[in-house]
């Protein structure tokens, strides 16, 4: 059974700093692409930040470069996105997600699998990261 779990949500300050990691088993991690999508009340899921394992070729969203930070321990089948810098507007619920990595004869994995809702295949419960201001 495919499972990504999301860990490391909470509340932090403004300019503050959080670590979500994501937690994947059921498949091979390193033929998947896997990344967060966030929801902000009233507002559609976005595609954050993704990773393709198989190259490293990872993505970001315009409201978070230079600001997030993704990575991916093959070992540990774990995926981490660190964030710095949080604003208000980063407030959401922060999702995992996975897909196998179909683009990977083009490496846009990551790309596509944080652009198009819809190839995602696997999906985390949530987690809760609120940034007050």
């Amino acid at each position: 059974e495919v499972q990504v779990v999301e860990s490391g949500g909470g509340l932090v300050q403004t300019g503050g700093s959080l670590v979500l990691s994501c937690a994947a088993s059921g498949f091979i991690f390193e033929s998947y692409a896997i990344g967060w999508f966030r929801q902000a009340p009233g507002k559609e899921r976005e595609g954050v930040s993704c990773i393709s394992n198989h190259d490293g070729i990872t993505y970001y969203a315009d409201s978070v470069k230079g600001r997030f930070t993704i990575s991916s321990d093959n070992a540990k089948n774990t995926v981490t996105l660190q964030m710095n810098s949080l604003k208000p507007e980063d407030t959401a619920v922060y999702y995992c997600v996975a897909s196998p990595d179909r683009w990977a004869t083009w490496n846009t994995g990551s790309y596509y699998l944080c652009r198009q809702r819809s190839e995602v295949d696997y999906w985390g419960q949530g987690i809760q990261v609120t940034v007050s201001s």
